[in-house]
């Protein structure tokens, strides 16, 4: 199973990234896990983003895009994988296509886990409320403004995909289980 997990924050795709990688044995890639792992790793793209994180810039497309084509190659991602967070645009989805082509890999689904923004809020809410606030990410306004950046820039993919045939859309507001039923069922699994 070779996934893309989109929907904005909140809505639960890292819960819905873990259950599945449980499920199926196949590896969860996070493109913050996988740049931190290539400047550990001290590879030519690691080392060529460490320069740029550590002056506070945003690492480009092309280093992603070379760190993310660098991690499939890896043996734990030949069964599949589930990629959460990347692509991040339509740009970065197109070099996604073209370097699965090249190592003739196809994408089964881009699953959309929707959600009304102010269910979001309350949970956050709720989320905060039970850790005490321990996530600096945990109030309204951090989260409506992350909210507004995903409509922005991320959003986009889904009409992207969509007109590839490849969205399959799960109503994310439904208990945890019913999420994952819908997303297997989505993917045929």
């Amino acid at each position: 199973m070779r996934v893309i997990l989109l929907g904005p924050p909140g809505v639960g795709k890292g819960t819905q990234a873990k259950i599945l990688v449980e499920a199926f044995g196949i590896p969860q890639l996070s493109t913050g896990d996988i740049l931190r792992s290539a400047i550990a790793a001290k590879t030519d793209l690691g080392l060529a983003a460490k320069a740029i994180v550590d002056r506070g810039d945003l690492v480009s497309d092309d280093i992603v895009n070379g760190i993310v084509s660098e991690r499939l190659d890896a043996e734990d991602c030949r069964p599949g994988f589930i990629l959460d967070g990347f692509p991040r645009t339509i740009a970065q989805a197109e070099a996604l296509g073209e370097m699965l082509a090249e190592k003739g890999m196809t994408l089964d689904a881009a699953i959309e886990i929707t959600a009304d923004a102010d269910i979001l809020v309350g949970r956050i809410a709720k989320r905060a409320q039970e850790s005490g606030g321990a996530r600096a990410d945990d109030n309204e306004q951090v989260l409506r403004n992350r909210l507004r950046v995903y409509g922005e820039q991320t959003a986009p993919l889904v009409s992207y995909y969509r007109g590839k045939g490849m969205l399959r859309s799960v109503d994310g507001t439904q208990p945890v289980e019913a999420v994952t039923a819908a997303i297997r069922s989505a993917v045929g699994r």
